[in-house]
């Protein structure tokens, strides 16, 4: 008679076992999958290309949740001898012990400067132009990577298509840049499970993915002014996740936005292609776009307020999980080589892809210092502006037109934006001295 120990059943190797079966079973699937269907359908649809990475990412996802529901119910993190592979999912998915101090968000309460005057402006024009030559540069060369055509020393021609290969690399500059900023900056312990940032992790990669698809479709000053909108997303956002209440003049303002949105649209139709499907493509990607950053905003406000960690510790933690996900992606639809053979044909693609990265992390690493020593309301009225001059820059450079009801409505869109800062400003200083009176009385 064999007796089985039953506890093998609750141990560090079965859960082990597990992960990699359900993975490897996951993943040979996929290349089956992929060896039936016709890759050329595939890459002509951005529905396909989409749907299959979303199922890439399940091979992560989908042992990830068994993982969770397979701790859950054993009760695995209560042993005592977890050994080392148990304190790394305890470390991925257990809630910190009450008694651990709380990470400091370094952004929600900028210190107190005690500066001169001429040093705060100083740090003022570093802020502002850091801000606006890393995303100004960002969106030029994000244009002329997915719509103009690379040549090399041979006369060959081509485009590069793949956004999500953009999306990795993107990803990895910004980890090792948040990684390298945390290995010598001391901050308070992160006690965020670690997957919970998968959830954020996800959507950012698929917004940056539908942003850069996008681009296929439509111009990016439209692009832009979409996402100068994308206040009306989080507002819906953050009703549902956070249960957020608005005051009436940000309802006023997401109204006077969506007006300007579709005066602009309905009057830049010379700029596009005159094909019906692919205005609807650029419409769908864009609308994507928007919800998914706009979730991806919520979720990570929700854990900022929960956990309390510092944005480069939440920057660290959603590229760790972003890089991961889209490696697997690109390896099992062997996209990665192809990007990397791109690279080596076309040496221009490569320096405006280091570029490209580069500009987007040292600004992620901008906006955490603008807002940290000057707050939320100078960093949006530096973002805004940044936008105004990323269409006129964008219009200059690749000769974009806007007739005179669209200019108008872009117009419209960036009114109603310094708007409602003015109006949260205000509401702020009414509140202070609502309270200081409050307090005196």
């Amino acid at each position: 008679m064999i007796i089985i120990n039953e506890n093998i059943f609750y141990s560090g190797d079965m859960l082990r076992v597990l992960i990699i079966l359900l993975f490897f079973i996951l993943y040979l699937t996929m290349q089956i999958i992929q060896t039936i269907v016709i890759q050329s359908i595939v890459e002509e649809s951005w529905l396909l290309r989409l749907c299959v990475n979303l199922a890439a990412y399940g091979c992560i996802l989908v042992p990830g949740f068994v993982a969770y529901k397979y701790v859950e119910s054993t009760q695995y993190l209560e042993r005592t001898d977890l050994g080392s592979f148990g304190r790394f999912v305890r470390l991925c998915l257990a809630e910190p012990y009450s008694d651990l101090p709380k990470s400091i968000d370094s952004t929600s309460n900028p210190p107190l400067q005690s500066h001169s005057h001429g040093k705060r402006v100083l740090q003022l024009l570093y802020c502002f132009g850091g801000l606006q030559i890393s995303y100004l540069i960002w969106g030029v060369l994000q244009e002329k990577i997915m719509t103009q055509e690379y040549h090399n020393s041979d006369d060959e021609r081509a485009n590069f298509k793949d956004s999500e290969f953009l999306v990795f690399v993107n990803r990895v500059l910004a980890f090792a840049f948040s990684g390298i900023h945390l290995m010598f900056t001391k901050y308070p312990r992160n006690n965020c499970p670690l997957y919970k940032y998968v959830y954020c992790s996800l959507t950012n990669i698929l917004s940056s993915w539908c942003q850069y698809e996008a681009l296929k479709f439509v111009t990016f000053p439209t692009q832009v002014l979409v996402k100068a909108s994308k206040i009306i997303p989080v507002m819906v956002m953050g009703k549902v996740v956070s249960k957020k209440k608005f005051e009436y003049y940000e309802y006023v303002t997401a109204v006077m936005m969506s007006i300007g949105m579709v005066m602009f649209l309905l009057n830049n139709g010379g700029d596009q292609k005159g094909v019906k499907e692919t205005t609807v493509s650029g419409i769908v990607l864009m609308a994507m776009y928007m919800t998914m950053d706009s979730f991806t905003s919520n979720w990570q406000s929700k854990l900022f307020s929960e956990y309390h960690m510092s944005s480069v510790q939440m920057m660290c933690g959603v590229n760790l999980f972003s890089c991961l996900l889209t490696a697997v992606s690109l390896v099992s639809q062997g996209s990665l080589f192809k990007s990397i053979l791109f690279m080596s044909q076309f040496p221009s693609f490569a320096i405006d892809c280091f570029l490209l990265s580069l500009c987007s992390a040292s600004g992620q690493l901008f906006i955490f210092y603008t807002i940290s020593t000057f707050g939320p309301v100078v960093f949006v009225i530096i973002t805004t502006l940044r936008q105004v001059l990323a269409i006129l820059l964008s219009c200059i450079i690749y000769d974009h037109h806007l007739s005179t009801f669209a200019a108008f409505g872009v117009c419209v869109v960036f009114i109603a934006i310094f708007l409602r800062i003015y109006c949260n400003q205000r509401l702020r200083n009414i509140r202070k001295q609502q309270l200081r009176g409050s307090v005196q009385g």
